[in-house]
């Protein structure tokens, strides 16, 4: 047995947006553990074959990691403070061993925000990756609260159905989003981003979880709402976030929330993207495909990664396939 105590580098913002890795060295798979997973120490039967499989997708703040680990149980320490990390485990079995003996299941759990000790044993694990300090900087701007601190109470989700719903955005994040040339955009990386982190805030026990609601000041609504949309309209093509459009409402963003909701039926982020859904009408209208314009780098430019979404979400609106108004 030997025990390794590399330097603590875990993937973050300096990191590799992508990363794609097979060995059977032991030495060589320990560098891309610390790396990604922000493990400290290692300890791993060199006696008994060993085999990795370690991919990484994704954009700063934000990334999807696939490890497949073969041979003897390991244990390791792990110092990823700055990391909230969501696991699922597809084969083998994965426990924390600090504290309390403790198996988290198939998933999705939350690891722990905390130095911690783990083993594994012929371990398949699919993990998503956010920043902690951008997440909390999203809690404190849904929250209105400046000065606001995110912890977590547990790893185990509040219920079944948000289980679910966050095993599915995970999934889709995989295979649509963090792997495409879609994250090339600005509005798509910020949008990524923003539903990945809002699912774990309403998933895991949290002091998120913990805050009342803050009720919207009724006097300074029709004001708020119109100064929010003008600041929408003169920043349509820029990454926009809710706290940004209530600094601008003078409101909190749960106010800002309540007000749109109360006078025009919608959310500030739906009404956002009917405002980028006309401008890409517009941009259709305008456009010529002979010229290379196509559908789907127009939606794109306007915050629709998914073509597919995109045009059924236009032909609600408009009546007709986007493709139509491109040909005309």
């Amino acid at each position: 047995m030997t025990t390794a105590t590399p330097a603590n580098s875990p993937l973050g913002a300096s990191g590799p947006r992508h990363l794609s890795f097979t060995t059977s060295d032991p030495e060589a798979g320990i560098e891309v553990l610390e790396r990604v997973y922000a493990i400290r120490q290692i300890e791993i039967d060199r006696t008994t074959p060993f085999r990795m499989s370690q991919a990484v997708r994704g954009v700063e703040g934000l990334h999807l990691e696939q490890a497949r680990l073969q041979g003897a149980p390991t244990g390791a320490l792990v110092d990823a403070t700055d990391i909230v990390r969501i696991g699922q485990v597809y084969d083998g079995g994965l426990a924390f061993t600090d504290h309390t003996h403790t198996r988290p299941g198939r998933g999705p759990f939350l690891f722990p925000v905390r130095p911690y000790a783990c083993r594994w044993d012929e371990l398949g694990l699919l993990s998503l990756s956010l920043d902690r300090t951008a997440v909390q900087d999203h809690a404190a701007a849904l929250l209105g609260r400046e000065g606001f601190q995110l912890r977590f109470h547990s790893g185990n989700p509040v219920s079944a159905a948000m289980a679910q719903y966050l095993a599915r955005l995970i999934t889709a994040l995989g295979r649509d989003q963090l792997d495409s040339e879609a994250m090339s955009q600005p509005l798509l990386r910020q949008e990524a981003f923003r539903s990945a982190a809002t699912a774990v805030l309403h998933t895991f026990p949290s002091t998120f979880l913990d805050q009342p609601p803050q009720p919207a000041d009724s006097d300074r609504v029709p004001g708020g709402v119109r100064r929010a949309i003008a600041h929408m309209e003169e920043h349509l093509s820029d990454p926009l976030t809710l706290a940004e459009l209530a600094d601008a409402a003078r409101m909190s963003p749960r106010g800002l929330q309540a007000a749109f909701a109360r006078h025009l039926d919608t959310t500030p982020m739906n009404h956002l993207r009917s405002l980028r859904l006309a401008a890409a009408h517009t941009e259709l209208v305008a456009s010529d495909p002979a010229a290379g314009a196509t559908v789907a780098a127009i939606a794109a430019r306007w915050g629709f990664p998914h073509p597919g979404r995109f045009a059924a979400e236009y032909r609600a609106a408009y009546g007709v396939p986007p493709k139509t108004t491109l040909q005309r």
